[in-house]
């Protein structure tokens, strides 16, 4: 099969020809048909992750049709249209038997713990735990996109960030998982404020149902300009870059009892990020993390974009070959585009 490789983190990767996977027996291939370019993939390129070995395969957020199954796996058979989240949980640990698959203690990831989607197959763990059915009248561009960001989103915003309708809530980075968080926000009933550098991204937020717009580029001091929009502070505010700067601005924004959720990851060389916990004690606020969705949480999100008031499929912005990836992947580290670029690892010259 074709894939992209990289042998030496952050240096260029390339796309050749390596041998297909094949499934473990609670495992299946997939057929890549649609997979995300996600900043985690640029994170994991540069050596942020430790759970990658060299030469690496990455990708994560993907959607295709099972091509083959382990002799263990009983839910699921060749030609079934899937997606999966970027967690796999093994289904059978404490975290797992209490239904918190996204935090499982022995979970794989593609594009990470092994192998991933910058591909045209790749194998997943624990199928009959970990694969979901996309409906037959969703594209696999817009199903790749519910693996990672959106369903990342949705989980950060309506479970861990308890959202309610009325409240305000920021968006800190606009990328794809950051305007999802706006999308569901104010699909919720919030009032939301986008904040940004990207002009392309705040108007992506306006789209998509943000009140408020913050250019982070010419606003020295973003959490101030949210509590004034906001009267006081946001009720619940998102880090869905992650970096020291919108992280410490996300919890400043809040107002007295608010919710920050971290979603953007925080590599720093020192393996810590500072946090402004003098605020979070004095206004008593809740700093939360959030990691992924299970499959089994997956149902009520399905059922929002089936009748329409969810739209992943207005996040998809860009679609890509193969041999553009590692170029758009490395082009990652200095520019974000706006939305969501899709890899279809079939279509187009590879």
């Amino acid at each position: 099969m074709r894939a992209v490789v990289f042998e030496r983190y952050g240096e260029p990767a390339e796309v050749r020809e390596v041998a297909d996977p094949a499934p473990a027996a609670h495992g299946v291939v997939v057929r890549v048909e649609a997979t995300g370019l996600c900043r985690s993939d640029w994170h994991g390129w540069q050596g942020h992750d430790p759970d990658i070995t060299l030469p690496h395969v990455p990708g994560h957020e993907l959607a295709g049709v099972v091509e083959e199954t382990g002799a263990l796996v009983t839910g699921w058979r060749p030609g079934d249209r899937v997606t999966v989240p970027f967690v796999c949980a093994c289904g059978t640990c404490a975290a797992c038997a209490a239904g918190d698959q996204q935090v499982c203690e022995r979970q794989t990831q593609p594009g990470f713990t092994h192998w991933g989607s910058f591909a045209q197959y790749v194998a997943l763990d624990h199928a009959d735990v970990n694969l979901v059915a996309v409906p037959e009248d969703m594209s696999f561009a817009t199903a790749a996109s519910l693996g990672c960001r959106f369903a990342t989103a949705y989980r950060a915003v309506v479970l861990q960030g308890r959202v309610a309708a009325g409240e305000w809530v920021a968006v800190h980075g606009c990328g794809g998982v950051g305007l999802s968080a706006v999308m569901i926000a104010a699909a919720s009933g919030a009032r939301v404020v986008a904040v940004d550098v990207s002009p392309g991204a705040l108007e992506l937020a306006r789209q998509f149902g943000a009140a408020h717009r913050v250019d982070g580029s010419s606003t020295p001091d973003t959490a101030s300009a949210v509590r004034d929009l906001t009267g006081g502070g946001a009720h619940l505010s998102l880090d869905a870059l992650g970096s020291p700067g919108t992280s410490a601005a996300s919890v400043n924004g809040l107002r007295r009892r608010g919710r920050h959720v971290q979603v953007g990851l925080l590599p720093s060389p020192e393996g810590t990020t500072p946090v402004p916990l003098a605020r979070a004690i004095a206004l008593e606020l809740e700093l939360l993390g959030s990691h992924g969705m299970a499959a089994h949480a997956y149902p009520p999100m399905l059922e929002l974009v089936r009748a329409g008031v969810l739209r992943p499929d207005r996040l998809v912005t860009s679609k890509i070959p193969l041999a553009e990836t590692p170029a758009a992947l490395s082009a990652l580290g200095t520019a974000r585009g706006a939305g969501v670029t899709v890899i279809e690892p079939w279509v187009g010259p590879n």
